[in-house]
């Protein structure tokens, strides 16, 4: 099943719940009495004329399929999901046909995850991680008396003290891993199978090393790992291990229990909550050299970038520290994070981190080792200030102009498509005249409601600051043939899929402008596409004064 998902599926731009003008949600019988009333208007049958016959008969034919469609549960899932594409090819392959709708979007959800994933590994190898330690207590900590004879002096000292360069390639299930770090340092990794790693290094002062990771799944909610470890040096074999188990406590939280053997021993036991819009982690460590308890919490925004700030204590043997940041969302594929440390004895930090993808990318800034005022407000401010000025004078000019080149490319790929859907709307237009007349000559004659103008597309205001051209055609005469019982209902489709309908600007924001009489009186109303609409209405009348 996973297979039939490799390629994109791209929804037809043909909507059958907008042709049928139904709700997503409707009922059979919704969907049979709309089917009815476009059949009496398109039938073959009505029209002697070749030409209009011949298009009738297409038109017939295209409302019958979004009928089976859609009155089929299992169908209308699949067309749900993947769009018409999905019931040509790879709606059938991917699930069973005795599945329910709802097993039917559970898998392919479960599918299109795993795809993203594999996909963007695809994109990102090879992994790795870069991490550039700066120091720039000069800046906060100088004695002025110490530089007044030292030319040069009067600029403070920033440096690069540590770097660490960690990179991947992962071909198929096993994977090669070299880092370079101070000091000079490589490994490889090979796992044999999917629940078993074992590592090998070599580079690293400390000698040698050979290591193995075991994950095994104990329970449906339980599961433990295993890892061994042998240091080769000059001093002799340092065996380690490591024993964690884990076990889910309720559906967002999670138990962990560890054990470390080895030059840093130690028991570590966690608890973490993970919810919609919320993180929470308790732990507490008892071991040699350090022993901690740390309990951090990080609150989730629910926006479209995926805004977290977080804030977390630690103390113990080492003294406390006390951290609190940031992360967002810039693209997506990219995450950036600033966190600002203060501890006893350790000082004020600013850790900023980039994630793009699967590469990482560390920049610690150590700004003094004493807790100064004047650091915590630079270390606070300014990472705020900058990411505000370059994503005003950087980022966002930059997304807005990809946002246009793609807009300029989605036209010319769709300009076929749009005329074929242009040439289907004017002939379905011809085939509603005689219907028009009826519904007009009926509705005059209860002075019901009368479709004066309606025009689609996209409009220009007056105080537009561009010179832009407005795109609508009118469909003046489609939504009059949608009248009935001096009554007309749009759903909240989008209208470019209703008979008589086709888009005139594609990947633009569109909208529907009504001009219409009801009872002898004038009425105006503007909808947005996807917008339900529903007339006549005493709030739409326009006063005779106006």
């Amino acid at each position: 099943m996973a297979a039939a998902l490799e390629n994109e599926l791209e929804v037809d731009n043909e909507d059958y719940y907008s042709l049928l003008n139904v709700r997503r949600e409707a009922t059979q019988e919704e969907l049979k009495s709309s089917y009815r009333r476009l059949c009496m208007l398109y039938h073959p049958d009505k029209h002697r004329d070749p030409e209009l016959k011949r298009q009738a008969e297409q038109l017939f034919n295209y409302v019958h399929q979004a009928y089976e469609v859609l009155s089929d549960p299992q169908s209308r899932a699949i067309y749900d999901i993947f769009g018409k594409k999905g019931l040509e090819v790879e709606g059938w392959e991917v699930v069973e046909r005795k599945r329910t709708p709802a097993e039917i979007r559970e898998e392919y959800e479960r599918l299109q995850r795993e795809r993203d994933e594999r996909r963007l590994q695809q994109r990102t190898n090879p992994k790795g991680t870069i991490s550039v330690g700066i120091d720039v207590t000069d800046l906060f900590d100088r004695y002025e008396e110490d530089f007044e004879d030292v030319p040069g002096g009067g600029f403070p000292h920033i440096e690069i003290n540590r770097m660490h360069i960690s990179q991947s390639i992962e071909v198929s299930t096993a994977y090669l891993t070299s880092s370079v770090s101070t000091p000079n340092h490589f490994r490889y990794c090979c796992p044999l199978w999917i629940f078993v790693n074992t590592e090998f290094g070599a580079g690293d002062i400390r000698g040698p090393l050979f290591g193995m990771k075991v994950f095994r799944n104990v329970t449906a909610r339980c599961f433990v790992t295993a890892q061994w470890g042998l240091q080769f040096s000059s001093r002799g074999v340092r065996p380690s291990a490591t024993t964690m188990m884990a076990r889910h406590l309720d559906q967002n939280t999670m138990g962990y229990l560890q054990w470390r053997w080895g030059s840093q021993s130690a028991m570590t036991t966690s608890i973490v909550r993970d919810t919609k819009t919320s993180h929470f982690t308790l732990t507490l460590q008892l071991g040699v050299p350090h022993s901690y308890l740390m309990m951090s919490y990080q609150y989730k925004f629910q926006d479209e970038d995926q805004t977290k700030v977080k804030g977390s204590i630690k103390t113990g043997f080492f003294g406390t520290v006390v951290e609190y940041g940031a992360e967002r969302k810039i693209s997506p594929h990219s995450v950036l994070a600033a966190t600002v440390s203060i501890g006893v004895p350790q000082g004020v930090s600013l850790k900023i981190r980039l994630n793009r993808a699967s590469q990482t990318y560390l920049f610690p800034i150590h700004l003094t080792d004493q807790i100064l005022p004047s650091a915590v407000f630079y270390a606070t401010v300014g990472p705020l200030a900058i990411y505000l000025a370059v994503q005003k004078l950087i980022i966002m000019p930059y997304v807005r102009a990809q946002k246009e080149q793609e807009l300029e490319k989605q036209k010319e790929d769709s300009a076929s498509e749009i005329a074929r859907r242009k040439q289907e709307a004017e002939a379905s237009v011809l085939l509603m005249q005689e219907s028009v007349k009826r519904i007009i000559d009926a509705e005059e004659s209860k002075m019901g409601l009368i479709i004066l103008n309606a025009w689609y597309g996209k409009f220009v205001s007056d105080n537009s600051q561009k010179r832009e051209r407005a795109k609508v055609i009118d469909v003046t005469v489609p939504l009059q043939c949608l009248v009935k019982d001096s009554k007309l209902i749009l759903t909240e489709a989008s209208k470019a899929g209703l008979p008589g309908f086709y888009d005139p600007c594609v990947g633009e924001e569109k909208s529907l402008k009504l001009l219409y009489q009801f009872r002898g009186a004038m009425h105006q109303v503007l909808s947005g596409d996807t917008e339900p609409l529903k007339i006549p209405k005493q709030t739409h009348r326009i006063n005779s004064e106006t």
